[in-house]
């Protein structure tokens, strides 16, 4: 490591790891309940193993991203971090936090979990995806301004580039959105209308700047491309991201009460949505032919690659695919939405945290090279399960999807049937889901034991061309 400061990313890594094991753990428990309905009832209900699920996701996402910035934008700036202590109290902070609102979403019920935190005298608790008790949040955002407060004034006093541009952005974009989090209104369409500030906003905005930044910060490592280049790419997939992203937000304004121009301006803005990520891909592979360095590390170079690739599939193809308004009256809230989910997060999201671990993590274990080829091997090994489980996820999903769509909202199809005969006629893709998950929680266990194995990779190899000296 260039800066010692930057060994402070590692709890943040390690405690990410962790809870996403978690996550996976209880979408095999969801998986599981679709189709044996009283699977650990009442000890954990569906409705909780899925505030579970859906909120380790988010939570170890931040971990990633938060590791990653510490790690990334001293290198960038050239000078140690403002404060490593106040990084490591944000960080027992954020845990505790995170932590203690897991164990009472399993071990206290909901309503008795929103008095114990107040939230009658801020209302916040009960939206999808932002059930954190009112308190958790206030902690969140306290986390999340102390996190700033350290990057920003690091990157103030060091050397100003496009990466830490781009990612402190991102980052800021992510707090000011988080904002909307607090805001509950009574009436329904406006919750849902602003909900989407924070949901939509989030994963198909200010994140994509995040992931942008990371992505570009590896393949500068990896590949020793001039700089140059590679910032203005990165210019053009921020720009096209958030073009495209914000006003896409009207895809799920189409069956809420808005006025019907959202029909419109949603579905032509979110058709344009896979275009950064297909520019992502050209922008990854084009690099890597480029590349004026042969970088030992072989497993964070494909998970640099898989990343972007995975995210144009997730996002982009699967997203398309029921974005438009006239297909999207048939399909909201079909399996052919959660099939789009699980491989937009895992591509766009979980595959480039897991890039920068790869990459940064050997490195602060004292492997400047990487770790040894036989741990790259099974890391590899790792990916592939997980990447092929995913593909065959949403596969099932979709299949489910359509079959629902066709049993249940297509009127000439004769059907008709309610949701839960339609879940019924289902049920074999929910068992083919569930033997998928179980192969992806394979892969991440061969994952995780590649860190176990002992040694580096050769620098023999490492300088193929003249490299620069940002590299």
């Amino acid at each position: 490591m260039k800066y010692e400061s930057q060994r402070v990313s590692m709890p943040y890594f390690i405690f990410a790891l962790i809870l996403f094991v978690g996550q996976i753990v209880f979408g095999l428990v969801l998986g599981l309940q679709y189709v044996v309905g009283d699977f650990l009832f009442p000890e954990i209900p569906f409705n909780v193993a899925r505030m579970v699920h859906t909120n380790l996701l988010i939570v170890w996402l931040l971990f990633g991203f938060m590791g990653a910035t510490y790690y990334m934008v001293p290198e960038e700036a050239q000078t140690e971090l403002h404060s490593p202590l106040l990084a490591w109290i944000l960080f027992w902070v954020f845990a505790a936090a995170g932590t203690l609102t897991i164990l009472g979403y399993l071990f206290v019920d909901y309503a008795r979990l929103a008095e114990l935190t107040f939230n009658e005298y801020f209302p916040t608790m009960g939206r999808e995806f932002l059930e954190q008790p009112t308190l958790t949040k206030i902690g969140l955002l306290l986390v999340i301004l102390g996190f700033l407060y350290n990057i920003i004034m690091t990157a103030l006093k060091g050397r100003k580039t496009v990466v830490n541009i781009i990612l402190i952005t991102g980052l800021i974009g992510l707090a000011v959105l988080w904002l909307f989090a607090f805001y509950n209104p009574s009436n329904l369409a406006t919750d849902k209308y602003f909900w989407w500030f924070v949901i939509h906003l989030w994963v198909e905005g200010v994140w994509e700047l995040i992931m942008g930044a990371i992505l570009a910060y590896v393949l500068i490592k990896l590949t020793g491309v001039d700089r140059e280049v590679i910032e203005k790419w990165l210019y053009v997939i921020v720009a096209m991201a958030l073009i495209t992203g914000i006003i896409g937000t009207g895809h799920h304004f189409f069956w809420i009460g808005p006025p019907e121009y959202w029909l419109w301006l949603g579905s032509v803005f979110s058709a344009l949505e896979p275009l950064p990520f297909f520019m992502m891909v050209v922008f990854a592979f084009n690099m890597i032919n480029r590349r004026r360095r042969n970088h030992p590390n072989k497993a964070a170079m494909l998970w640099a690659m898989g990343t972007t690739v995975m995210a144009f599939l997730g996002a982009g193809v699967w997203g398309f695919l029921h974005t438009l308004a006239p297909v999207n009256y048939y399909t909201h809230g079909s399996q052919i939405t959660a099939a789009h989910g699980h491989m937009a997060f895992y591509g766009a999201y979980v595959m480039i945290v897991l890039t920068i671990i790869s990459y940064a993590v050997p490195i602060m274990r004292g492997r400047p090279y990487g770790n040894s080829n036989t741990a790259q091997v099974v890391e590899m090994w790792g990916f592939w399960l997980m990447t092929i489980s995913m593909v065959f996820i949403t596969l099932f999903l979709t299949a489910a999807g359509v079959l629902q769509v066709w049993l249940q909202r297509i009127p000439d199809s004769g059907a008709a049937l309610s949701f839960m005969a339609g879940q019924d006629q289902i049920a074999l893709f929910y068992w083919m889901r569930f033997v998928a998950g179980a192969f992806f929680m394979a892969g991440l266990v061969v994952y995780l034991g590649s860190f176990f194995i002992k040694g580096q990779a050769s620098p023999e190899e490492e300088v193929r061309g003249p490299a620069t000296a940002d590299a």
